[in-house]
């Protein structure tokens, strides 16, 4: 194994609404995660509180930087050494009633070195399971994409619906991105027909390894998500998959292999159309 190889970890759970007992559980997860050997950590959307509608998590906003969720990650990360792309808290939006879905990301020393908000708002009505959901009512867009410098390379964030719309990964491409993370909370129908596609599809055209958090399992309400938590490699072989249930997946990021991989085919330097 070369010594530029690190290994990361996505943990997978099934958050509901105990606040307290969904964090000691990332905990629990984060720390088998680290013996391991893992360096950094991806967790799921919405890891700390899942509740009935998604106005709930309206009640536990955060302000930029400050408040109990932040300092969880932060303390975190700085306690077991390690970087942690955490997942999505409810952060202060410009509307009163309305939130930023928002993925911090802290280092190992445990400062905020990034945040993205979740750009695509889940609008839409699933006939067969008779759900709908309109995170618009509840969550303002964001409207930057989100790519730093990180130990296993050039790392880009998205989150869940954002999968869906591949523009959002090739303007994280003019930025260097090498590897992705996506904390989501696909649901059990939409995960069955689309999930693996659609993260094997962005790890295989942006030739980048993608590090996919996702929720597994049953929820306050009934809501039922669909997990598969995976770690995908530039080609698009899954290194690791976890199917339901609490738990994690762990796998080494290769610089070398990604790096051969790009050059030998070298797809991305045959782009016509370009992001603005």
């Amino acid at each position: 194994m070369s010594k530029s190889q690190k290994k990361v970890a996505a943990i997978q759970l099934a958050s509901g609404s105990n606040v307290s007992a969904n964090l000691l559980e990332t905990q629990r997860l984060a720390e088998q995660a680290v013996k391991e050997g893992a360096a950094m950590i991806v967790l799921p959307e919405n890891f700390a509180f899942m509740g009935n509608t998604c106005s709930d998590a309206n009640a536990l906003r955060e302000e930029p930087g400050d408040g109990p969720l932040q300092s969880f990650l932060s303390q975190l990360a700085k306690r077991l050494g390690i970087w942690i792309v955490g997942g999505t808290i409810p952060i202060e939006a410009d509307h009163a009633a309305k939130w930023r879905a928002a993925c911090t990301v802290y280092d190992d020393r445990g400062k905020q070195v990034a945040r993205y908000d979740k750009q695509h708002l889940f609008d839409v009505n699933l006939i067969e399971s008779d759900e709908q959901f309109v995170e618009s009512e509840s969550i303002e867009p964001g409207d930057r994409v989100v790519v730093l410098d990180s130990p296993v390379g050039r790392l880009g964030v998205s989150v869940c619906y954002d999968l869906r719309f591949p523009e959002i990964y090739r303007a994280m491409i003019d930025r260097g991105v090498e590897v992705i993370a996506l904390p989501a909370a696909f649901t059990a129908i939409t995960g069955r027909a689309h999930w693996e596609i659609l993260v094997r599809a962005r790890a295989i055209e942006n030739l980048s390894y993608v590090i996919a958090a996702a929720q597994g399992g049953f929820h306050v309400g009934g809501r039922e998500t669909y997990g598969h938590s995976m770690i995908v490699d530039p080609w698009g072989t899954k290194l690791a998959e976890r199917e339901r249930g609490s738990g994690f997946v762990a796998a080494h990021i290769d610089p070398d292999f990604q790096h051969t991989t790009r050059r030998n085919f070298p797809c991305l330097d045959h782009r016509r159309l370009h992001c603005r």
